[in-house]
């Protein structure tokens, strides 16, 4: 490595220029590169969402469900394993693949299977919606739309046919369609006297539509010089003109539909509400979807809402809810500013030891340049900015710090025996080589088991290892290039004086003219530093020599110490991830099963009022209520709160940045609302994007799964587990996520009339393969 260094001092210019890329192309790199909280999670997995309205989850289980599952192992191929959830009206498989697979080719293997499978179905189902899940599929931010003036129908259609268009334009967001509200639906209500009066029945009156409600191209027609296109009145093109429709002639008269039905804009039952601050609302949801930056997601949802809103009435409200960003910059910030705060106490300890502003500036130079050489390293290999990485940066800062130092150290003590400045660097550099070689491949030996880590662990701790090992790499070039560099041009040859080679054991040159006392406070500073730090040292020298005397004891002292200290991590507990304090609550709400959602919702506003007198007005942002079961597959895909049916709400409460520990709420309240509302039970869900990225779509850290071919065995033992796990210290809202019980109208048909007998019901069955 010695010739490297004579190269640098022959060749300057080359390095220099070395440094100059660094810093352009990491500067580069770090603007360009995605910012998020953690690094891309690639666990491949594909959500399958069946719609069926009307099918109870036992019949969604039985007749879909599972005949999808048995075609999946035989038609696709490296499935890991199979979960599936049947909802009322709606059956969503996710289908785990091994970590190796093709995700596009599994991709289009589930979606030829899905086409194919559509015969062994119940009659009038549609084909699946196939989605691409990943942990970091998680909301970003919400867009809630309320007005005084407007109904929740008009909502709705604004949000899903205006607003959900054109922010699906921003790239990394996925948007599925809106929470709340209700859903615009042509409706013909009918008179049954009426009918009876004209001997009709509802059949007759669909026949009507279907016969005069039709869609016919018929193309243009030339007269003249012009062509013209020719429309039909086949099909109203307003609403009103359905109640026009001839529906039948009896007794020489001609029954209309206005006569015996009228048809008018509706909704059919809501099965979904949601309310922001007590109002009702309805709440678009921002999915992350990709590599896509968080923050670039958020930045262009809200840089396109005022445009957005410029197109909708002047009474439409919307509002930005549930803010990731603001959690994701705060993460980011502070490890940034750690690692600054770090980078300038290093620099200060350096001049503090080398009493040398020359020689502070070449190592605090090569401290950035690694930094930023591990930067663009990353952002070459796909890699993001995020609390790993830049952890590893802070981490490796005062590291890095060691290459440069020493080889300074070496070439000043160098300087101090009145050599030149060429021969001390190059003496210098060739007496660190093996030690600064080794120092480097023990670092990096350190980090190497990281790139062996499987599974989530691996994907959040390989880019820190990266980080680190790649810094100490840039570190290590840049001390045997561009320090000798630097140091030749910076350095200037040492006048010992008398003291000066007392204290540093030093020789003194014949030739060396005597130093005159400097006036330079620096160095004056240092000097008075020098002789502190050196009656420090003579005591610790007699304390080693006190240590080296009584090796015995000193040895069985330090492991009785150690000993003792080991005999507490009992005490310290373990977890995946430290917690954080997002400022933000999620409250999952469970009710008594079957209850109506017009109770579920005034259960919310009571639990609202609640919890406005647990957290102060001057700490609460808003409180938003999402009730009920979402209309769209898609939606209930992406949920990770456990929500089955209208019984169930998820209540999300955002506080001000100047807020009290957001724990201590949680334990009030996990100790109040039960006592206040009994018979409703409460879970508190993670409401941040680390904790819902790391349950990976489920509600809670830990998910057991009872699983066997009999039911009614696989209830009994999963209550007998539930009664023994809430025994155990630490344990907080566990509960079974499926319903048991549940009302059951039994409605018997005649079947000549065309009907079939059956039963309405709410839950969810689950199922894992």
């Amino acid at each position: 490595m010695t010739g490297i260094v004579k190269i640098a001092l022959r060749r300057p210019y080359t390095f220099v220029v070395m440094a100059l890329l660094i810093l352009l192309f990491g500067i580069s790199a770090a603007f360009r590169t995605p910012i998020d909280i953690f690094p891309s999670i690639n666990i491949p997995v594909v959500a399958v969402v069946f719609s069926y309205t009307g099918l109870p989850p036992d019949d969604m289980s039985g007749r879909i469900v599972t005949f999808y599952e048995r075609a999946l192992t035989t038609s696709v191929n490296d499935i890991e394993h199979i979960d599936s959830q049947s909802l009322a009206n709606f059956g969503i498989i996710k289908i785990f693949f091994q970590p190796t697979v093709n995700i596009n080719a599994a991709l289009a293997q589930v979606a030829a299977m899905s086409q194919t499978v559509l015969k062994q179905l119940p009659a009038g189902i549609t084909p699946p919606t196939i989605l691409s899940f990943d942990a970091s599929s998680v909301p970003v931010v919400q867009i809630a739309l309320s007005s005084n003036q407007l109904s929740e129908t008009t909502l709705y259609d604004d949000a899903t046919s205006f607003i959900r268009p054109q922010l699906a334009s921003v790239a990394g967001a996925a948007i599925p369609l809106p929470y709340g509200g209700k859903v615009r639906q042509v409706q013909a209500d009918l008179n049954q006297q009426a009918l009876h009066t004209y001997g009709l029945s509802a059949s007759d009156i669909v026949n009507a539509l279907t016969i005069q409600n039709l869609i016919t191209p018929v193309g243009t027609r030339k007269i003249g010089k012009f062509e013209y296109t020719v429309n039909l009145n086949d099909s109203p093109s307003a609403i009103a003109a359905f109640n026009d429709l001839p529906i039948k002639t009896v007794n020489g008269t001609v029954i209309y539909m206005r006569d015996v039905a009228y048809v008018h804009d509706g909704n059919p039952p809501q099965t979904n509400v949601v309310k922001v601050d007590g109002k009702n609302a309805v709440l678009l949801s921002v999915v992350k979807s990709g590599a896509t930056s968080t923050l670039s997601i958020i930045s262009g949802i809200k840089q396109l809402l005022p445009s957005v809103a410029n197109t909708l009435p002047s009474s439409l409200n919307l509002t930005a809810v549930g803010d990731q960003s603001v959690f994701v910059i705060s993460a980011v910030s502070s490890v940034v500013r750690e690692a600054v705060i770090a980078a300038a106490l290093t620099g200060m300890m350096v001049l503090l030891f080398l009493g040398s502003w020359r020689s502070t500036l070449i190592i605090t130079v090569s401290i950035p340049l690694s930094v930023l050489a591990s930067v663009a390293t990353l952002s070459a290999l796909g890699e993001t900015i995020n609390v790993m990485t830049l952890g590893g940066l802070a981490l490796a800062v005062g590291i890095l710090v060691d290459e440069a130092t020493v080889t300074i150290e070496n070439i000043n003590w160098h300087l101090e025996q009145g050599k030149e400045v060429e021969p001390a660097i190059l003496d210098g550099a060739q007496q660190i080589v093996v030690p600064a070689t080794v120092s480097l491949l023990c670092i990096c030996i350190a980090f190497a088991p990281m790139f062996g880590l499987g599974g989530v662990a691996g994907y959040l701790f390989r880019p820190l290892a990266e980080a680190v090992v790649f810094a100490m790499i840039a570190s290590y070039v840049l001390s045997r290039t561009l320090v000798p560099t630097m140091a030749n041009y910076l350095l200037r040859k040492h006048v010992v004086d008398a003291g000066d080679a007392v204290h540093h054991n030093t020789e003194i040159n014949p030739g060396s003219v005597p130093a005159k006392p400097s006036r330079n406070p620096l160095v004056r500073f240092h000097k008075g530093f020098e002789r502190v730090f050196e009656a420090i040292r003579a005591h610790y020298r007699g304390l080693l020599d006190l240590c080296l005397h009584n090796r015995g004891k000193v040895i069985a002292g330090f492991f009785g110490f150690a000993l003792l200290s080991l005999a507490l991590a009992p005490f310290l507990g373990q977890d995946f991830f430290p917690s954080v304090d997002g400022g933000q609550i999620k409250i999952h709400v469970r009710a008594q099963t079957g209850i109506r959602i017009e109770e579920t919702t005034k259960l919310c506003n009571q639990i609202g009022d609640s919890i406005h007198k647990i957290i102060p007005a001057d700490q609460l942002a808003g409180i938003v209520d999402n009730i009920g079961l979402s209309v769209s597959g898609i939606n209930m895909a992406y949920n990770n709160s456990g929500t089955i049916g209208v019984e169930d709400a998820d209540i999300l409460i955002s506080l001000k940045p100047t807020h009290a520990p957001t724990a201590d709420y949680v334990k009030t309240m996990r100790e109040q609302l039960p006592r206040l509302f009994p018979g409703t039970s409460f879970s508190f869900l993670p409401a941040d994007m680390i904790s819902q990225i790391l349950n990976f779509g489920v509600p809670a850290p830990i998910d057991l799964q009872v699983v066997s071919n009999d039911l009614q065995a696989n209830r009994k033992y999963a209550n007998e587990l539930l009664s023994r796990i809430k025994r155990i210290p630490g344990i907080a809202d566990a509960q079974i996520e499926q319903a048991f019980e549940q009302p059951t109208l039994n409605v018997n048909v005649d079947p000549l009339s065309g009907g079939t007998g059956g039963s309405q019901r709410e839950g969810r069955c689950k199922r894992r393969c």
